[in-house]
C-alpha cells in the first residue's frame, strides 16, 4: 500500500484556500481521516461487497444484512461481534434463496456474483494493482463491475487507496455538507461545487471528510447513494 500524504499539510492548505472551510475546519479540529488496513487477500472484495450491500440503506440496515452473510461467507466465520472479510468463492457458492434470507435483494445478488466473478476470474485488479493506478484508472477498472458505481469506487479512493484528492460530488453528505459550510440556502449543483473546490485540490479527499463532518454536527442521517438498477 502507498505511504499516504500528510494530513497536517492538507489541512494547513485548505485553512488557506478558503476562508468558508477555515471556519468550519476550525471547529472540528484535526483531520483524523485514517485508511481501513488492509486485513488480507479478500480486503477488496469485502469492502466492494459491503458497499453494494449498503446502497440506499441506513448504516444499521447494512450492518445487519452485511452481519448475516458474514456468518455464511466469511473465513473464519467471525466471532460474537466481531468482523472477518467476505470471500468471494463462498459468496458465489451460497444459492439465491441463502442471501435472500440475509435480506439481500435480487439486483443486489446480482451484482454480488458478478463482483465474485471478477475477482475469481482476475476481470478487476488486484488491490496490490489498483496502488499502481491513477485516480481515474481504478475507477475505470471498478465500475465495470455490476453494482458498482463512480461513488463506490471514489469510497475506495479515500478510505482504503488513501488518494488525497477526490472529491465525490454524487454524495449527498458531501453536498449537504458544503451546503452548510458555505451557508447555502439552495440545493448546491455540481458545477458549484466542483468551482469552489478547484482551490482545495490537491486535498479534496480531506476536504470531504470535513464536509461529512458538518452532517454529523447537524444530526442529519444519509443514506449511500446507488448504482442505477441496484437496489
Amino acid at each position: 500500500m502507498p505511504e499516504g500524504y500528510d494530513r497536517n499539510a492538507a489541512v494547513g492548505h485548505l485553512r488557506d484556500a478558503d476562508h468558508d472551510l477555515r471556519a468550519h475546519i476550525d471547529t472540528v479540529g484535526p483531520c483524523t481521516l485514517t485508511p481501513a488496513p488492509d486485513v488480507g487477500p479478500h480486503t477488496l472484495f469485502d469492502r466492494l461487497a459491503s458497499s453494494i450491500l449498503s446502497q440506499q440503506l441506513s448504516v444499521k440496515a447494512a450492518a445487519t444484512i452485511a452481519g448475516r452473510l458474514r456468518e455464511r461467507a466469511a473465513d473464519p466465520p467471525p466471532a460474537a461481534g466481531g468482523r472477518a472479510p467476505l470471500v468471494p468463492g463462498r459468496v458465489s457458492a451460497l444459492s439465491d434463496e441463502e442471501l435472500r434470507a440475509c435480506g439481500i435483494s435480487r439486483p443486489k445478488i446480482a451484482a454480488l456474483r458478478d463482483l465474485s466473478d471478477a475477482v475469481g476470474t482476475g476481470r478487476i485488479p488486484t488491490l496490490t494493482e489498483l496502488t499502481r493506478l491513477d485516480d481515474d484508472e481504478v475507477v475505470a477498472s471498478l465500475t465495470a463491475v455490476r453494482g458498482v458505481g463512480r461513488w463506490t469506487a471514489e469510497m475506495l479512493l479515500i478510505f482504503l487507496l488513501d488518494r488525497p484528492d477526490v472529491f465525490p460530488v454524487a454524495d449527498v453528505g458531501v453536498r449537504r455538507g458544503f451546503e452548510q459550510v458555505l451557508g447555502l440556502d439552495q440545493t448546491a449543483t455540481v458545477e458549484q461545487m466542483l468551482a469552489r473546490s478547484e482551490s482545495w485540490a490537491p486535498y479534496r479527499s480531506v476536504a470531504s471528510w470535513y464536509l461529512w463532518r458538518a452532517v454529523d454536527q447537524s444530526g442529519q442521517a444519509v443514506p449511500a447513494p446507488t448504482t442505477p438498477g441496484v437496489r
